[in-house]
């Protein structure tokens, strides 16, 4: 079923399946309320699926203001304030929904536990009765979740074991984007990534996040570089920024925003064993622009370059990408998807590119001019012009 928002159908994995659980976790107010809202109307306009918005922490009138705030026909909101979780399904089984949204599985109780709504008894309890709903009448249910202060979904661990698909709500509440990553999917592809945008009138999709992650700079500034990232089955370019400094303190700090912390520790090491270049006495701080955070490897080329350009403070062409994961013996080795990077790149007007030998295609865009390498030093090169 589609659920009205290609981005979200993006990381399902082509839309709902009838029948499936699908835990939304995310910070507060981050927008998880907002996005089913909009996606409940989506689906109503359509004309296909009729849907129940079970709220347990706002009354139906908040339900009705934030509506109009965000532009939402409320004759296409079904709602229905309720905390037992009985209640919940009786009421389902009987009104028979398509999509079942309940916010949130924390607030859900059943008296049939002495304990109160929100302990890990009751959650579990509440959630295997759901997921039974569910997969007795083909009936689709969101669980909103919520998440502890390390960013986990609250309650027990087994909650993410019972439900058929685990999303996370991320970005910066104050900020203007928000990512949606799958983290379990039975039905589609881990770490798929739907980008949005939080307006006024609500979330707005955004559909070619390279385009707005790039900053583009006038002219070409030291210690900014361009990579291919990949989340899930989308290739997407980020801008990777280094900065280097005297540090003032014994102790120099290793800083990272939307990268691992260790990881770059490990590459200023690599950087000082096999290319002589040591950054002990400075203080690194390593930045993804925009608010997305980086976990594959692939960005280890991209770091280290960021890296030595600040150094020297030499800056890298504005049409040149990278990518690549760099071994402990200062090897690059080549990452998956290597040809789609590439073909995104060049979309987006980028004429140069480094990356490990085992990532050429045999097939070039059109347009494009690609530096192979296969060590560390190779790609240092480039930086300082000898390795064009």
């Amino acid at each position: 079923m589609k659920t009205g928002l290609s981005e979200l159908d993006r990381v399902l994995g082509g839309g709902l399946v009838p029948g499936s659980v699908v835990l939304l976790g995310g910070d507060p107010g981050i927008g998880k309320t907002t996005l089913l809202l909009q996606s409940m109307v989506a689906t109503a306009e359509g004309g296909n699926f009729n849907s129940v918005y079970v709220s347990g922490e706002e009354s139906a009138s908040q339900l009705a203001i934030r509506a109009r705030r965000l532009g939402l026909p409320l004759s296409q909101l079904n709602v229905l304030t309720e905390t037992n979780v009985d209640i919940v399904i009786g009421e389902a089984t009987k009104n028979k929904p398509a999509i079942l949204v309940v916010d949130s599985i924390q607030t859900m109780y059943t008296e049939d536990l002495q304990s109160t709504p929100g302990s890990v008894g009751q959650v579990r309890e509440c959630a295997s009765r759901l997921v039974g709903l569910a997969k007795s009448t083909g009936i689709a249910i969101y669980l909103v979740g919520h998440v502890t202060k390390d960013g986990a979904i609250a309650g027990p661990r087994v909650l993410e074991h019972m439900v058929d698909v685990t999303l996370y709500f991320e970005g910066d509440p104050d900020g203007l984007y928000r990512m949606i990553r799958a983290i379990k999917n039975r039905f589609g592809a881990v770490n798929e990534l739907g980008v949005f945008a939080m307006t006024d009138q609500g979330l707005r999709e955004v559909a070619n996040p390279s385009a707005i992650l790039l900053s583009r700079h006038e002219k070409p500034v030291p210690g900014s570089v361009i990579m291919v990232t990949r989340e899930g089955t989308r290739p997407m370019l980020v801008e990777v920024q280094a900065l280097l400094n005297e540090s003032q303190v014994m102790n120099p700090r290793r800083v990272t925003v939307g990268l691992d912390q260790n990881r770059l520790s490990m590459l200023l090491a690599v950087l000082n064993r096999h290319c002589g270049i040591s950054t002990g006495s400075s203080d690194v701080f390593a930045n993804i622009v925009g608010g997305i955070r980086v976990g594959e490897t692939g960005a280890d080329l991209a770091i280290a370059m960021a890296v030595m350009s600040s150094l020297r403070d030499k800056a890298l062409p504005n049409d040149m990408i990278t990518f690549g994961e760099i071994g402990l013996a200062g090897e690059i080795r080549p990452v998956s998807g290597g040809a789609e990077r590439l073909k995104e790149a060049a979309k987006h007007g980028f004429k140069f590119a480094v990356v490990p030998i085992g990532n050429v295609p045999k097939l070039l865009p059109q347009g494009m001019k690609v530096k192979a390498v296969s060590r560390l030093e190779d790609a240092l090169n480039v930086i300082s012009g000898t390795g064009q």
